[in-house]
């Protein structure tokens, strides 16, 4: 009775999963069936829209280049239809001018052409009396031709030849036919230039309706269309900064050596280098076959070779890399792949199109998920981060490639770095994966790949200053291969930045083996574990060397735990004197604790020019009482921007950090004879910014051995700063603006940017302050401009 039962549950249980499965499939096909039908119907019409779509394309691009200007002109008070009157009468007056000067130069060639002639015609007869004599393939050439000739005489013999001549039309039918050639790209460039007129007009609501149909997320399609602009016109703006730095070197090198029209073929440059890998090699045509032409001899056309040669050498290796840097975002084969598509779809004219359609694309990837493929595919970022790509290599058994990976992020990071931001990440993937999806062989693999690879890392860079000494630290591995791979991985750390530290093996914490460990005289020890649930083992190992060495400082090194349960009492709980997350946690707290090495970790080194940095500081109107207003709003502006507890502007002092605008009441403090609220300089955060002139972002305090003991950061429970500094006109670091919160974070690259713009927002109030109460002491009236000025302080 109790056995029938299984039989049946595992019976069961398999078809129920099948039934899973192929239901998974078939929705997997469907989905990939519909991507396929949407992906034809979407290509189908593009092409046989392209009559409509292309002027629509040219329409918006060449908006996209002019939208700058016209925003320049609103900003300095002109409305917006007499602003797009304005750029546009510039530009078809430009264009005007330029066709002038091109006429009159293709019309002095045209002129000079027959002249050329006879040079022409001797330089083709000695070519042909060159070419003339006898060769190798001559004989094949010979019985390819007679063989020609018999197949034309076999197929004569059997048929007639007809051709259909079509009668010629009357002299109206011809007329109107070139009227009509002549007439389509008048009317192309009309109905271009009607759409970039209407696209400047109706911006804003062309951007409401594109915001409309991405739909979703309103600051993600905002971000989305922002980038797609931002990245279109700085393409365009290199592009034509790229060709006009080839064109005029170009056309003056021309009319040096003396080649006709040397403007003219500067300008078609120019030009035709908007055309992607084919517009380069049609404009070097031009000013050659002229020097063929011209010079009865070679030297002529040697020397353009040479110029075109050079020129393209620098603007492909130092002027583009230089200029274009990542400003489509697009990888170099996306942007192949991408000219042969539209190239095919709507020929030499999709091909000039192609990079910004396809950033465009590009875009839509970033900002709808369903479209993500194309970020993928279309991206110039690695789709595998450096820790992905050496775990992957790794698993493949491939640990040359995984140590030249390695080596390369160090030339970047450096070797310390390095270990804290991609070795023990690789590591931690290792762990995930251990009992989840990972095999014995890929298992082995990346425990061996690592210890090779930790093996050339540590003869590449040898810990020459902690050679021959005994060790201040021993380095153990907790209870798996991968803890003590991160036992090694911390002890080559410690040796870079000069404490002797080695490594020993254990296989199981016994009494006996602990014993073996030989730590006598060793004054620091390091448990390393990678278990997402460490506390018994961890607990038990500090037991026994405790047992055994009641004097040894034990630090804990827990690398893949939440850091919620690192916080608090957590190291008195396992039996450990400190708790570390990360190798340089570790290495911080390792020099703490070491006599020789120990230091007052919140107190920042003092500027070489500090005498002259709080000169200049007493020198602006930044701790004028009368600011305290406008510098609270800005604050309360971070404050609210970045979501966190407590903004501050602060200024150091030679003595001390006087907190002149804040985002709230802050309590804890000591107060001036102004009550601003002031602490010793040497608690404050803020003089870490002020040290080093660079922004500073402590994710969480407690994971950082310079704050960790911070009185500030205790008091207020705080665990995360972010500070920029606050720079006055000649270079001096006068304090920061910091914000503050009680919970662990960090910031992108784009809110740090963010974070310095309002401090350079508090500069430039400050700056203002300090020009009005000049005027007032010198009795200069103030003028309607400055009052303006003045009053535009940040709410």
């Amino acid at each position: 009775m109790t056995t029938t039962p299984a039989p049946s549950r595992r019976v069961v249980q398999p078809e129920a999963g099948a039934i899973a499965a192929a239901d998974l499939a078939g929705a997997d096909i469907v989905k990939v069936a519909a991507a396929l039908v949407s992906a034809a119907v979407i290509i189908a019409a593009l092409y046989y829209g392209q009559d409509i779509l292309i002027p629509l394309a040219f329409a918006f691009l060449i908006g996209f280049a002019l939208n700058p200007p016209v925003l320049w002109l609103r900003r300095r008070g002109l409305p917006k239809v007499i602003a797009i009157v304005a750029v546009m009468t510039v530009v078809l007056v430009l264009l005007a001018g330029l066709f002038l000067v091109l006429g009159t130069q293709v019309r002095s060639l045209g002129e000079q052409l027959p002249s050329y002639q006879s040079t022409i015609h001797n330089k083709l007869n000695d070519l042909k009396a060159q070419f003339r004599a006898p060769g190798m393939l001559d004989g094949a050439l010979n019985a390819i031709a007679s063989l020609q000739k018999e197949v034309e005489s076999v197929q004569g013999a059997g048929a007639q030849r007809v051709e259909i001549v079509p009668a010629p039309g009357t002299q109206m039918q011809v007329a109107l036919v070139w009227l009509g050639r002549v007439l389509e790209p008048l009317a192309t460039a009309g109905i271009v230039l009607v759409f970039v007129v209407l696209a400047l007009l109706d911006r804003t609501d062309l951007r409401d309706r594109l915001l409309r149909i991405l739909g979703g997320n309103l600051h993600r399609s905002t971000d989305a269309i922002e980038d797609a602009g931002r990245r279109i016109s700085r393409y365009l703006l290199m592009q034509l900064v790229v060709n006009t730095t080839f064109a005029i070197p170009l056309a003056l090198g021309l009319w040096l050596i003396g080649v006709p029209g040397a403007l003219l073929w500067g300008v078609v440059a120019a030009v035709l280098r908007f055309v992607p890998y084919l517009g380069a090699l049609i404009s070097a045509v031009f000013p050659l076959a002229l020097a063929f032409a011209v010079d009865p001899g070679w030297h002529m056309v040697l020397w353009t070779l040479a110029l075109i040669a050079g020129l393209e050498l620098i603007s492909n290796n130092i002027v583009e890399p230089m200029l274009y840097g990542t400003s489509t975002g697009l990888s170099a084969i996306s942007l192949i792949a991408a000219a042969t598509f539209w190239t095919a779809l709507w020929g030499p004219v999709g091909l000039i199109l192609s990079t910004p359609l396809t950033v465009c694309l590009l875009v839509l990837g970033k900002t709808l998920p369903q479209l993500q493929f194309l970020d993928t595919l279309l991206g110039s970022v690695p789709v595998l981060s450096p820790t992905e790509r050496i775990y992957q290599r790794l698993l493949a058994g491939d640990v040359d490639e995984a140590i030249e990976i390695a080596e390369s992020e160090i030339e970047t990071l450096a070797a310390v770095p390095f270990y804290d931001a991609v070795g023990v990440a690789v590591l931690r993937l290792a762990s995930d994966d251990y009992g989840r999806q990972a095999t014995a062989a890929h298992r082995l693999r990346v425990a061996e790949g690592m210890e090779a690879l930790l093996e050339e890392l540590r003869e590449a860079h040898p810990a020459t200053a902690a050679e021959g000494l005994a060790p201040k630290v021993v380095c153990i591995g907790g209870k798996w291969e991968i803890d003590a791979i991160a036992a090694q991985m911390l002890t080559h750390a410690l040796d870079l930045e000069g404490i002797p530290a080695q490594v020993r093996r254990i296989a199981h914490v016994t009494t006996g083996s602990v014993a073996r460990l030989d730590l006598d005289g060793v004054p620091i020890v390091c448990l390393n574990y990678f278990s997402s649930e460490p506390d018994s083992a961890a607990r038990q190992f500090c037991r026994r060397l405790r047992q055994r060495w009641p004097e040894l400082t034990i630090i804990v090194v827990l690398w893949n735990v939440p850091p919620e349960r690192l916080a608090g009492e957590a190291s008195k709980e396992i039996g450990a004197d400190e708790i570390a997350a990360s190798i340089q946690e570790t290495i911080g707290r390792v020099q703490r604790l070491l006599p020789e090495t120990a230091s007052e970790p919140a107190v920042a080194a003092m500027p070489a020019d500090d005498t002259e940095r709080v000169a200049a500081l007493h020198g602006t109107a930044f701790l004028d009482e009368a600011l305290r207003d406008d510098l609270d709003a800005i604050a309360k502006r971070a404050a609210d921007a970045f979501d966190v507890d407590v903004a501050m502007i602060s200024a150091i002092d030679a003595e001390q950090e006087v907190v002149i605008g804040g985002s709230k009441e802050l309590s804890g403090f000591g107060r001036d004879e102004a009550g601003r609220p002031i602490l010793p300089r040497r608690a404050a955060i803020c003089d870490h910014v002020v040290a080093s002139g660079e922004t500073l972002v402590v994710a969480d305090t407690e994971r950082d051995a310079r704050f960790t003991d911070n009185p500030v950061a205790k008091a207020w429970g705080l665990r995360f700063y972010a500070g920029a500094p606050l720079r006055s006109s000649d270079g001096h670091v006068l304090g920061a603006l910091c914000i503050l919160d009680a919970e662990a974070r960090n910031l992108d690259q784009r809110e740090r940017e963010l974070l310095e713009k309002l401090a350079a927002d508090v500069v430039e109030t400050i700056s203002r302050a300090r020009a009005g109460s000049s005027r007032q002491q010198s009795g200069e009236p103030e003028t309607e401009a400055s009052a303006t000025v003045a009053q535009q302080v940040p709410d």
